[in-house]
């Protein structure tokens, strides 16, 4: 009767469900953080960089007209072609010859009680062209307006890297935002204990496009490139900091 009442309860204790005994101090692996307990300061500081530009960004293209919308259009691919290919032996890579804008639209007379009439038609094409050699931007810009092209809507300068000045501009945020956290702390005679949370705005945002004049220009070829003054380009950071104190 022995062995079978051992035999019995071993039975009893293999199919009895297991139970998990968690020790009183375990942690969960998602166990929220401490809850604040000294006082919150909450405040935000601004890194900036300038830099030397090392592109530019150029948006220029053809504006033809024609009797006929394929007239006009024909005219235009003319020309436009003209322009891209002197973009291509200015050293500009595929990559960086992008169409921007292309459109054909009538052009229409108004005359006194009289609805309007379709007198033509106008082709646009316009190109955004990055200029990787700082150097030959002016001559660029000469050599095609003489190709063909006669809208030129403006320049803009960038990096073509903007990494390295981002990360300076978010060092000088965060080293702003700390000296100001401990300089409230001092004033209120207490001490920068943690950092809550941080959050970041702003970064590089290429300048708007600045508008260069249309002239024509019939030495072009003979005389010095159209000068261009690239200056400096400035990358923001906006750093916001949430401390506590005690």
């Amino acid at each position: 009767m022995r062995s079978l009442t051992a035999v019995a309860l071993a039975a009893a204790a293999l199919a009895a469900p297991m139970v998990a005994v968690t020790p009183a101090n375990a942690q969960s692996p998602h166990q929220e953080r401490p809850m604040i307990e000294g006082t919150v300061l909450s405040l935000s500081a601004e890194g900036t960089v300038q830099a030397a530009p090392d592109m530019a960004i150029v948006n220029l293209g053809v504006m033809t007209e024609g009797a006929t919308a394929d007239a006009a259009m024909r005219s235009n691919a003319e020309r436009m072609s003209r322009l891209v290919q002197v973009l291509r032996r200015a050293n500009i890579a595929e990559r960086d010859i992008q169409t921007s804008g292309l459109s054909v639209n009538p052009t229409y007379v108004y005359n006194n009680n009289e609805a309007p009439r379709i007198s033509g038609y106008q082709a646009n094409n316009q190109v955004t062209v990055r200029v990787r050699n700082l150097d030959s931007l002016g001559r660029v810009l000469d050599q095609a307006i003489a190709a063909g092209g006669n809208t030129l809507n403006g320049v803009s300068f960038g990096l073509q890297d903007p990494d390295a000045a981002t990360n300076g501009a978010r060092r000088d945020a965060m080293r702003e935002a700390l000296a100001r956290a401990n300089l409230y702390a001092e004033a209120a005679g207490l001490r920068v204990y943690r950092i809550v949370s941080i959050s970041e705005g702003g970064g590089y945002v290429p300048p708007p496009m600045m508008p260069m004049p249309m002239m024509a220009r019939a030495d072009m070829a003979a005389s010095a490139p159209t000068p261009v003054a690239p200056g400096e380009v400035e990358t923001r950071v906006q750093v916001s900091l949430i401390v506590e104190l005690r």
